[in-house]
């Protein structure tokens, strides 16, 4: 009996010993929860704070103090704004070298450097597809500008009723037009700095002018029976009405339409009657489609070659001529006149 009473009383006292142990880490779990809501109360009172007093990081205008930050979806209006905004604005790109704009989707990191922007820039007439939702939220609360809404309707390539071709950085004279608008957004959200805008853009609008004649001359060197510029999709129409060539592409403006068959028959087939010689593929699309094309050629008895890679609807690598606007068209423009000439 006296056995059973020891191992009973020690068993209470193990168990009396687990329940104390439970006890206190529980109540350390406690405590541990409740600092760690302290701490996050804390900091995001600091932070409405910061923004409601008015004299946390928010300069003249909505700008943040030292840079008006300012993001924008492709390469070419992302060089834009660094060119026009020069030492006063910080630019964020969403879309690097390579990336097709029309198929481009947002990502979770997208939506934190838009949110994080004070100016906001795209391309408009439907170029970034399924951002657009986005960035017409976005427009609620920010500036948020498509670039070519200071270009007059009749000078845009309407295809078909709902339809207009948002390339019109291939015309240098309508992305003059664009520069333009950037330099009054740019004005308008940080009027502090608008002298400053109006002179880089003042300079860069000589440039771009140069650039006009320059491809102007690049291909008027390709003797005319020559200027017909075959590329995979149809981003080439504002170069051809500019610069006097005859543009066709395989697939439609946006490389989200489908191509078939009968489309690689028919581009195929032109090729071979008209005698071309060299076509294109672009940076950002397949080339399995223009290839199709090449190889339906040579089974008609026609070589044609591909004549280089164009920059369509993206821009080169950072830190090559290509990766600026006017690189990108100087050498697009000598790529077709070499290959074609």
């Amino acid at each position: 009996m006296v056995v059973q009473e020891t191992y009973f009383d020690s068993n209470n006292k193990i168990r009396a010993s687990k329940e104390r142990n439970e006890m206190k880490f529980k109540l350390a779990s406690s405590v541990k929860r409740l600092i760690l809501l302290v701490v996050f109360l804390t900091l995001a009172m600091s932070v409405l704070a910061a923004c409601g007093n008015g004299t946390g990081n928010e300069g003249e205008n909505g700008a943040r103090e030292g840079k008006l930050q300012v993001t924008t979806t492709t390469g070419m209006i992302a060089d834009l704004a660094r060119e026009i905004g020069g030492d006063h604005v910080e630019v964020v790109g969403l879309m690097g070298p390579g990336v097709d704009p029309h198929l481009y989707k947002a990502t979770q990191g997208d939506i934190a450097k838009l949110e994080n922007a004070d100016v906001i820039l795209y391309g408009g007439l439907h170029l970034e597809g399924k951002m657009t939702d986005i960035l017409v939220q976005m427009a609620k609360d920010r500036t948020v500008v498509p670039v070519t809404e200071g270009i007059p309707e009749d000078r845009l390539r309407i295809l078909d009723e709902e339809t207009e071709d948002p390339h019109v950085w291939f015309d240098v004279s309508l992305w003059m037009l664009a520069a333009e608008k950037v330099r009054d957004v740019l004005s308008e959200a940080d009027a502090a700095n608008k002298a400053a805008y109006e002179q880089n853009a003042e300079a860069y609008l000589k440039e771009l002018e140069e650039l006009d004649a320059y491809v102007k001359e690049q291909i008027s060197s390709i003797p005319e029976p020559s200027r017909v510029l075959v590329t995979a999709h149809d981003a080439f129409g504002y170069f051809g009405d500019a610069y006097g060539m005859e543009v066709v592409g395989l697939q439609g403006i946006s490389t989200a339409s489908e191509y078939g068959s009968k489309d690689v028959m028919a581009l195929r087939d032109l090729i071979v009657e008209r005698g071309i010689k060299a076509v294109f593929v672009e940076s950002s699309v397949s080339t399995q489609s223009i290839e199709a094309v090449i190889e339906g050629a040579k089974e008609k008895g026609h070589e044609v070659v591909i004549g280089g890679e164009l920059f369509s609807d993206a821009m080169g690598a950072e830190g090559t001529p290509e990766g600026t606007y006017i690189g990108m068209v100087r050498h697009n423009a000598e790529t077709i006149a070499n290959a074609l000439k």
